[in-house]
């Protein structure tokens, strides 16, 4: 099924209106949703049914075209694609100033009219492609901790852009914002429940992955399993001990003692001793 496009008409003149819609119907990609004959109708019609177009006349009693789309944006309401139809052309460097996407002069002939419709699913297209990419882009990001920038850069290249590649960064979101913790910082993580608890000297972060999820993230030759629930850096790993009972752990730079299990404690051992 193809993309639908939620489109409004905007004129005071009802066979202006009418003729509009009339041709439209010839699209059958484009979906006609309302026809207001004022500028506030408009206002409240693109609040209702927030649409992806807007044929909007200029010269109409009480607000214009122009204070209609002041309007929109004062009031943060969603701006659609907008193309201005008027039967004047002193108004379309005025138009354009504003981001119109096209201006048609009425009565628009049927050949511009499907010009200004491919121009409108063109435009539609590349900006959700672009907002895609963006989305993609910062996914790909929150997983390998590369910069955004760099992965653009990337992309741009025509190069293919490493998911396996072990970060410098792991990034961390958390209320809203992310956090970008350099991978040498973080002495250990342990499990706690769902959560992850990435430990640097300075702070803990809470992070919402699987042990295995993040393990894959991380560089084997820098960060080893200790435990089931605990992944260390070697580069913090101060000794290796044992107690009478049988049981072994870590001891870090920082004092703390870590738990290893016996399943882990020969690779434990091998790591902390080459």
């Amino acid at each position: 099924m193809s993309q639908m496009f939620k489109t409004i008409i905007v004129d005071d003149e009802p066979l202006a209106r009418k003729g509009l819609e009339i041709r439209l119907k010839e699209f059958t990609d484009f979906e006609l949703v309302a026809q207001c004959s004022n500028g506030r109708e408009a206002i409240e019609a693109v609040r209702a049914y927030q649409p992806d177009v807007m044929f909007l006349d200029i010269q109409m009693p009480g607000l214009n075209g122009f204070q209609v789309v002041q309007e929109l944006v004062s009031q943060e309401l969603p701006l659609p694609n907008i193309v201005f139809v008027t039967a004047f052309d002193q108004y379309a460097i005025q138009a354009f100033d504003i981001h119109a996407l096209d201006y048609l002069l009425k009565p628009a002939d049927e050949q511009r009219l499907a010009q200004c419709i491919d121009k409108i699913r063109t435009h539609i297209n590349q900006r959700q492609s672009a907002t895609h990419t963006k989305e993609l882009v910062q996914i790909v990001s929150e997983v390998t901790g590369n910069d955004t920038d760099n992965i653009l850069e990337t992309l741009a290249q025509n190069r293919p852009v490493d998911l396996h590649k072990y970060s410098d960064i792991l990034a961390i979101k958390d209320a809203g914002e992310t956090s970008r913790v350099p991978v040498s910082d973080i002495l250990w993580i342990d499990a706690a429940g769902d959560y992850m608890c990435v430990h640097t000297e300075e702070s803990t972060h809470i992070l919402r992955k699987t042990m295995k999820q993040l393990e894959e993230t991380l560089d084997p030759n820098q960060f080893i399993r200790s435990h089931r629930s605990t992944i260390v850096n070697k580069s913090y790993i101060k000794k290796f001990c044992s107690q009478l009972n049988g049981e072994y752990y870590l001891v870090m730079n920082n004092g703390k003692e870590l738990k290893v299990s016996r399943s882990y404690k020969e690779k434990v051992k091998l790591a902390v001793h080459s």
